[in-house]
């Protein structure tokens, strides 16, 4: 967690490193889900797999702990995938890294009518004003939410935009893998 703010809260820490392990990772990945775990629990009821992942004891016994979870499927769009994710109870919340094409306001005017979802797709990404883009939403159970934005061609950690309405769609999907 180089980059990120002790100040901000524990969902913003958690959300901006996995937005730094996937910058550590380049470019061009598929999308990454992770579950979010608190950090004191699992010292407390799984200290082996805590020091595994090197949470040792220390200060900072509050915190997020973010766990990559399987590979997500390309085969199928992301929505229907989430819909098929139950989360334990240990699992406090959950994280998605997704990378996207995205048209400025004034470009998406320009959208030809009628067009299917992979001639929309086409068209976005033949655009002259496209922009690639890394999303990392992250939600907890309680309905809390937090993002970071990173445009490719402003890689650098004091360019992640971060908020909590930056991606509510995703948002909302990520928050229905813990409806019962």
């Amino acid at each position: 967690m180089s980059n990120t703010p002790m100040a901000a809260s524990p969902l913003t820490r958690a959300v901006l490193e996995i937005d730094e392990y996937a910058s550590g990772l380049g470019w061009d990945q598929p999308a990454r889900l992770f579950a979010l775990v608190d950090t004191a629990r699992l010292r407390a009821q799984e200290p082996s797999l805590a020091a595994q992942l090197g949470l040792e004891e220390g200060p900072q016994t509050t915190g997020l702990t973010p766990i990559e979870q399987d590979e997500v499927p390309t085969d199928r769009p992301l929505d229907e995938f989430l819909g098929t994710i139950a989360w334990p109870d240990a699992v406090a919340g959950c994280a998605l890294t997704v990378e996207r094409l995205m048209l400025p306001p004034a470009a998406e005017a320009q959208v030809p009518e009628g067009l299917n979802e992979a001639k929309l797709a086409k068209w976005v990404a033949a655009h002259p004003e496209r922009q690639e883009v890394r999303m990392t939403v992250a939600v907890l159970r309680d309905g809390t939410r937090e993002s970071a934005l990173r445009l490719r061609e402003k890689d650098t950690p004091t360019e992640v935009l971060t908020g909590p309405d930056l991606v509510p769609g995703l948002a909302e999907a990520l928050m229905a893998t813990f409806a019962d």
